[in-house]
């Protein structure tokens, strides 16, 4: 069973106006509202290809009462807890360009994160745990840490899709899979990922410091995927790009979905590449009829 854990979860608002004037009353073209935040759009993919799934977090408020009832509708479990304070709004503004407006969130007592962890304690051998996004200001910097401690005692793999201290902090805890685009993993060690070689050579660091599995997710570049012993590249399908909001979410539900399945990391790798790109090139999130349509374009070599 795969368990994916948003600690800040969102109403993601999107909103199209074609012609935006600063100072002025605009007037909106499109808009959407998604249950959002990291883990649960995972959640979300695991659901459309198949792979049991539960979602946690914290939820509050009439937002959060928003996102449980799309999640039912969806046919997608969750275990949420739920906090004083409204979830937040998150907008994702399109002009032409791409403007987002995230909210703060709900402030997360100590005794609301014990309850999480309580539930994470329950978790057995084989289950995988997916901590997704950043760690809201209320809570401990170090929580992914103790949480991937958590794992390791019970025999449970941990995924982490995470930027900055709280990705770095958590390699050294050998987790199962990490999944840093090339603009992070630049920032995790200070410098600018210009190319496919740099992005081998910091990717392939991650791995000897700990992570079992690194995919690093380069845009229309492709994707590489790192372990202490072996490189793969895999290019991404041909398409027109209409959404940058889950994508990459999308290829770690891919990946986690296919090798739960499989066990065969190459072949989930594939599928993760051809996920991710479904869902840049859809709306929403990827629809399981686009994602195969897509994945006899996606080609995985060794390097």
């Amino acid at each position: 069973m795969i368990y994916t854990v948003t600690l800040n979860p969102s109403v993601d608002y999107i909103v199209e106006v074609n012609d935006f004037v600063l100072n002025e009353l605009n007037r909106i073209e499109k808009e959407a509202k998604y249950p959002g935040g990291k883990g649960i759009n995972v959640s979300r993919i695991l659901k459309r290809i198949g792979v049991p799934a539960k979602a946690l977090g914290f939820v509050g408020g009439f937002t959060g009462s928003f996102i449980q009832k799309e999640l039912e509708k969806e046919q997608v479990e969750t275990d949420f807890i739920e906090v004083d304070g409204d979830s937040r709004i998150n907008i994702k503004l399109k002009t032409g360009k791409e403007t987002e407006i995230n909210g703060n969130g709900p402030a997360i007592s100590k005794e609301q994160l014990e309850i999480l962890i309580g539930k994470i304690r329950t978790l057995h051998e084989g289950d995988i745990l997916v901590l997704a996004g950043s760690i809201p200001s209320s809570l401990p910097a170090s929580l992914y840490e103790q949480l991937i401690k958590e794992c390791r005692k019970r025999g449970v793999k941990a995924a982490v899709d995470a930027s900055g201290k709280a990705l770095l902090n958590v390699v050294k805890h050998e987790p199962f899979f990490i999944k840093p685009n090339h603009h992070e993993l630049g920032e995790l060690f200070d410098t600018e990922i210009r190319s496919i070689e740099d992005a081998v050579l910091y990717g392939k660091k991650l791995a000897e410091m700990g992570a079992q599995h690194v995919i690093v997710s380069m845009a229309g570049d492709g994707a590489l995927l790192l372990t202490k012993e072996h490189a793969y590249f895999a290019n991404v399908p041909k398409g027109e790009v209409i959404n940058s909001v889950g994508a990459g979410d999308s290829l770690v539900a891919g990946f986690l979905g296919t090798y739960t399945q499989t066990e065969n990391v190459i072949e989930a790798f594939r599928f993760g590449v051809a996920t991710g790109s479904a869902t840049a090139f859809s709306s929403d999130l990827a629809a399981k009829e686009k994602i195969e349509e897509l994945l006899p374009q996606v080609e995985v070599q060794s390097l």
